[in-house]
C-alpha cells in the first residue's frame, strides 16, 4: 500500500508548504492535535509542541536540522489512555521507530497516534545548531540546509552534522502512516507525501491532495544516501570495536562518565520508572572506598561508571533506534552512541530483529523459540 500525492510548495518555501500541509491534516475530524517541532523565539530554539489552533503553526518547522531530544516518549504521555481523537505527530524516522519500540513495550498506544514521518537529512547536536542559526532567521536557515543536504554536501554551513545521523541507514519513515519525501525532489517546487497504513490513506484521500507518481530519482538518490551513511556507520562499528576490544579499552574509552546520567534521561526507549542506579544500591559505605583503593593503590572516583554502562548495554541494546541523544546529551562527549549501535547492531542480528521496524516483530527475551541459540541449548537446528 503506498498512494503518493504531491504538496505544492509556493515561493521556494518548502516549510510554509508544510505548515499548510499540517493546518489541513489538524482539520480533519479525527484528529485532535498536531505535534510538531516549532520555534519557540527567534534564537532557533526548537522544541516538539502539541498545537490545536492552526494559528500557531507559523513557527513549525520539520525541516529544522536540530534535535534537542528524541519525542517518542512525549507521545507515550500525549497517546497512553483514553482519547476519541488522533494526535497526530510529525518525527524523525528515529522518533518514529523509538516509539515502535515503546508501543510493544505497553508503553504508548498506535491507535491514538497518526503518525507523519519527514525525509530526515540530519540534524546538528544541540551547540551546532544554535551556532549554524546565529541572528538568521532560522526557518530561512532550515530551508537553506535541506537545500545543501539534498546537494549533497557533506557539512552545510561549514558544520557537520551528528555522527548517529551520518550513520543512520533509515532516512525514511516507512514505519509511519504518511512519510513527506524531500530526498531526490526540488523542494522549491514540491514535496510528495505517501500513505503506508490503511488510516494514513484515508487521511490522505480526506485532504485531497493531487496524485502524482514517485519520480525515478527518488528512489535513485535515497539509495545512494542510504549506501552513504551505512559505509560510514560499518566503519564506525570497525572503529568502535577496536577501541572497546577489552576490558582495560572500555574503562579507557569510557573514562569521562562522572555518572550524570544523561544518557539514561535521554534515551527514548529507557523506560523503566524506577531506576537501579537512582536507588541506595550503589550508595556505598566510606570502608569499601578505602578497601577498594588499598587493592590498586588508587581508585577512579565516581565509581561504577562502566558497569553503569555494561547495565544499559544489557538492558537496552535490543531496543536501540541508533538516535543518538545519548551522545547528545553526554557534557564530556563520550562517544556513546557509538557504542550502544556497535553493540546493539550485533545484539539485534543475533535475534534477527531490528528495533522500531514493526509493531509485529516481538521484542527479544519477550517469547521463546524452540530452535534460537540450538548452539548454546543443545536444541536441533
Amino acid at each position: 500500500m503506498a498512494t503518493t500525492a504531491k504538496i505544492e510548495v509556493r515561493d521556494k518555501n518548502p516549510v510554509a508548504a508544510l505548515q499548510t500541509f499540517l493546518a489541513q491534516v489538524l482539520e480533519d475530524e479525527y484528529v485532535a492535535g498536531v505535534l510538531a517541532p516549532r520555534h519557540l523565539n527567534d534564537n532557533g530554539a526548537l522544541m516538539p509542541t502539541l498545537v490545536t489552533d492552526p494559528a500557531m503553526l507559523d513557527r513549525v518547522d520539520p525541516l529544522a536540522p536540530a534535535f534537542p531530544f528524541n519525542a517518542a516518549k512525549t507521545l507515550v504521555k500525549l497517546t497512553n489512555g483514553e482519547m476519541v481523537n488522533k494526535v497526530a505527530a510529525v518525527l524523525k524516522p528515529c522518533e518514529i521507530r523509538a516509539f515502535v519500540e515503546l508501543v510493544k513495550l505497553n508503553q504508548g498506544n498506535m491507535d491514538n497516534a497518526l503518525l507523519i514521518g519527514v525525509d530526515c537529512l540530519g540534524s546538528f547536536g544541540n551547540t551546532e545548531y544554535l551556532n549554524y542559526v546565529k541572528d538568521a532567521d532560522p526557518i530561512a536557515s532550515s530551508q537553506e540546509f535541506a537545500r545543501a543536504a539534498l546537494a549533497g554536501e557533506e557539512s552545510p554551513g561549514g558544520t557537520p552534522i551528528a555522527k548517529a545521523c551520518m550513520a543512520c541507514e533509515h532516512p525514511s519513515a516507512v514505519q509511519a502512516d504518511l512519510s513527506i519525501g524531500l530526498v531526490g525532489l526540488d523542494i522549491d517546487d514540491h514535496l510528495v507525501v505517501s500513505a503506508h497504513t490503511a488510516r494514513g490513506e484515508g487521511l490522505l484521500s480526506r485532504l485531497g491532495l493531487p496524485d502524482v507518481a514517485e519520480a525515478p530519482s527518488r528512489a535513485k538518490a535515497m539509495a545512494e544516501l542510504v549506501k552513504k551513511r551505512t559505509a560510514f556507520r560499518d566503519k564506525m562499528f570497525e572503529e568502535t570495536n577496536e577501541a572497546t576490544a577489552s576490558v582495560e579499552k572500555l574503562a579507557r574509552y569510557l573514562s569521562g562518565c562522572v555518572n550524570c546520567y544523561n544518557c539514561r534521561v535521554a534515551c527514548p526507549v529507557c523506560y523503566c520508572k524506577e531506576c537501579v542506579f537512582v536507588t541506595d544500591v550503589f550508595d556505598h559505605k566510606p570502608w569499601q572506598y578505602l578497601d577498594w583503593a588499598g587493592n590498586k593503590g588508587m581508585l577512579k572516583m565516581p565509581t561504577d561508571t562502566v558497569f553503569y554502562h555494561l547495565t544499559r548495554l544489557a538492558h537496552m541494546s535490543t531496543a536501540c533506534v541508533g538516535c543518538g541523544q545519548c551522545s547528545n546529551a553526554c557534557p564530556n562527549d563520550i562517544p556513546v552512541m557509538e557504542l550502544f549501535r556497535t553493540v546493539a547492531a550485533r545484539t539485534q542480528a543475533a535475534f534477527g530483529y531490528e528495533a522500531g521496524k514493526s509493531t509485529d516483530d516481538a521484542p527479544p527475551l519477550s517469547v521463546f523459540q524452540e530452535k534460537e541459540f540450538s548452539e548454546v541449548t543443545g536444541g536441533v537446528d
